[in-house]
């Protein structure tokens, strides 16, 4: 078992080699404290699933030794996790005060805020725990209070970055300066753990500022009613839509529960105070439609949020020909055909579509590759550890910071022990990650015998074979057998009387006891189905036996 020593240690459970689901662990002296606790959207590999989580059996085995957990930022991929595994690991969170007022409506949700120590963290404010000292480090991004994290410890200092970008223009809130980032570098950074997700951009990824001026000019050019999609956790991105409804003379309407549930966080904490009056969704078809700017959830392609509604026409907010969605948000890989899907309703219908390909509506809240070597040269770490990214990514963070002149960088993965201290950083073990999914309310392992049997379902279907059998085990009547999901239409009722044929055969040459008749049937009829398909579908045998 991975215990650290008298050393410092680095173990990412999820977030390396991946986009999402950020979980780090730092360990030292005999105590670990974990970095965030996020959790991944599932897509079709997952059927049935919306949601997918780290696997935390390696830190629950030691959660005595666990001191506490530290969120950087108020993303699902950063947070999400926590109200799932917080009453469990039992220890306290840090958070900064926007940070965790997301934080404890997701503990409130799971009936658990009153059982976990939340621990509100000014900006820039500093915490202990055990041997490591934590300080916190405003950076931009396209959430408010990202915080990265100035680890201290006996063996050496960490700059966790989190979620960050450099922005001139931030609109809400203030990152640290070019010379207060320099005095960290000045302390001696050990080992810099950084966000790779936009290495591969050559250029900045752009300040939040400068979208206002085409989002307006876009707005002002439409004739009809306009719906703007963007990231509901941008609160910066609001407070630039709610300026651009006040400028372009629009009536401001916000579509989408977690719209507001931001908007609430945002204003509970002293932000978006200067927001112009808006309407509620029942009321915007009631207004003229080019006095109406409707900010909506969605831009993802995602089947239940409101732009695929309002797309579809079953939405209380309706769109006709001549009006225009502007997509203030960037595809995030692996979306672009849930995307297109919505695009190509809205085009059906002779709906205007605007995107950052058309106009300067999205900036990026990650860094390019020249803010990554300005972050470089002000930290100046020994060591760098890329993380946030696909393999492609850390690995080509780690070339361009070598390149950039970053002595030393490790390209871990999921599961790798990382000694960060004494001695040359380097990969000394490998410890078990893995994923779970939020089945309804259970969670499972995401590679168990439910979703593997489910992915069997949705790609071979499933036939239904049920017969009574009388004392002598002679069969009664007909057997009972349905289809779902396996691909016979027309000749159902020919199919059907085959496979009842080969499973009155299959009962009638039986010797044996039940579970080796019903595995007969089950081949029996199973033959007959890949005859006629080609495909193998789960064959499932009820016997009822009579007295």
């Amino acid at each position: 078992m991975t215990t650290p020593k008298n050393e410092l240690l680095f173990l990412a459970l999820g977030g390396s080699n991946e986009i999402g689901m950020n979980v780090n662990l730092y360990g030292c002296q005999g105590k670990w404290v974990m970095v965030d606790l996020g959790l991944t959207f599932a897509n079709s590999e997952y059927p049935g699933v919306d949601l997918v989580l780290p696997d935390l059996e390696f830190i629950e085995k030691r959660k005595d030794d666990l001191l506490g957990i530290v969120l950087t930022h108020g993303h699902e991929d950063h947070i999400g996790a926590v109200a799932y595994f917080a009453a469990d690991l039992g220890v306290p969170l840090y958070a900064t005060p926007f940070t965790a007022t997301l934080i404890r409506g997701k503990l409130e949700e799971e009936g658990i805020a009153d059982s976990i120590e939340l621990n509100v963290i000014p900006m820039e404010g500093a915490f202990s725990m055990g041997p490591f000292d934590f300080k916190f480090v405003t950076l931009a991004h396209s959430i408010l209070e990202m915080s990265a994290c100035v680890i201290t410890t006996p063996y050496g200092k960490i700059f966790h970055t989190g979620d960050w970008k450099l922005d001139p223009e931030p609109v809400l809130g203030t990152p640290s300066t070019a010379d207060a980032l320099t005095a960290i570098g000045d302390s001696k950074i050990l080992a810099m753990v950084c966000d790779s997700t936009n290495v591969f951009n050559p250029e900045t990824s752009g300040s939040e500022g400068s979208v206002k001026d085409d989002l307006l000019k876009s707005v002002r050019a439409a004739k009809g009613r306009v719906v703007v999609t963007t990231f509901a956790s941008n609160a910066a991105r609001l407070q630039t839509l709610g300026e651009v409804a006040r400028e372009s003379g629009r009536t401001l309407c916000f579509a989408g529960r977690s719209l507001h549930r931001i908007i609430e966080a945002a204003q509970a904490n002293g932000y978006l105070k200067d927001m112009p009056k808006t309407v509620d969704m029942e009321s915007v078809d009631s207004l003229p439609r080019h006095d109406v700017i409707v900010v909506a959830t969605g831009g993802q392609g995602e089947a239940r949020a409101a732009l695929a509604r309002i797309a579809e026409g079953n939405h209380p907010v309706k769109l006709e020909e001549g009006d225009t969605v502007i997509f203030s948000s960037k595809q995030i890989p692996g979306n672009e055909i849930a995307i297109g899907v919505i695009m190509n309703k809205l085009a059906e219908r002779n709906i205007l579509t605007v995107t950052e390909k058309q106009a300067h509506v999205h900036v990026s809240g990650h860094p390019g590759q020249p803010e990554l070597a300005a972050l470089y040269d002000w930290v100046r770490p020994e060591v760098l550890i890329p993380v946030h990214g696909e393999r492609r990514h850390m690995a080509e963070q780690a070339r361009f910071a070598r390149a950039h002149g970053v002595p030393h960088a490790v390209v871990q993965s999921n599961g790798d022990v990382v000694r960060l201290a004494p001695g040359e950083a380097k990969i000394i073990g490998k410890e078990r990650t893995g994923r779970l999914i939020l089945d309804g309310d259970t969670i499972i392992a995401a590679d168990g015998a439910t979703l593997n049997e489910r992915r069997r379902l949705s790609w071979y279907g499933l036939i239904s074979v049920a017969f009574a059998l009388d004392g002598r085990d002679k069969m009664l009547g007909s057997p009972e057998i349905r289809l779902h999901g396996v691909p016979i239409e027309e000749d159902l009722e020919d199919f059907l009387e085959e496979a009842s044929a080969a499973a009155v055969k299959a009962v009638k040459d039986h010797r044996g006891d039940y579970d080796k008749l019903r595995e007969t049937v089950r081949l029996a009829v199973r033959r007959v189905a890949v005859s006629w398909t080609g495909k193998k579908p789960i064959v499932d045998v009820l016997i009822v036996e009579t007295a």
